[in-house]
């Protein structure tokens, strides 16, 4: 097993990761496991079992305040007021003319609060844009504290 690049950035689940036998690499500024045993041994396990998938290096941004939910249905793809509260919803990021910047996952916390998940090599653009974008939320950047 080879000792992780420092230059990296490491999920609170690297070690255990290493330990099980996974294949790492640089995903983003991130060390990450591409696979364990194969890929065909693990497709046959997820297809028979379950399998997991380590979402520590993902962005995660709470969008909060009265203007939360009328701030997503403006730059999501989906209509985010059908979620009841813990429910999740697979969208997109996308312009005023609909076009797409980036997939994403939303949340409903509460009332006025959801947590969106970004793809980890794309947290820096997608809030930029989410904030350019959106003045009537208060949008909060949780990608450094949270795994």
């Amino acid at each position: 097993m080879t000792a992780p690049d420092a230059s990296l950035k490491q999920t609170p689940l690297n070690a255990a990761h290493r330990a099980l036998g996974a294949k790492m690499v640089p995903f983003g500024a991130w060390d990450m496991p591409i696979q364990y045993r194969g890929i065909l041994e693990e497709h046959r396990a997820v297809r028979s079992a379950a399998g997991l998938f380590d979402v520590s290096h993902m962005g995660e941004v709470e969008f909060r305040g009265s203007g939360a939910l009328p701030a997503l249905q403006r730059l999501t793809s989906n209509d985010a007021s059908k979620l009841q509260i813990g429910q999740i919803q697979y969208s997109a990021l996308t312009t005023e003319a609909g076009t797409f910047v980036d997939d994403l996952t939303v949340y409903r916390l509460a009332d006025d609060r959801y947590l969106v998940t970004l793809n980890a090599s794309n947290i820096e653009k997608d809030v930029r844009w989410m904030r350019e974008h959106s003045r009537e939320a208060e949008i909060v950047d949780q990608s450094d504290e949270t795994a």
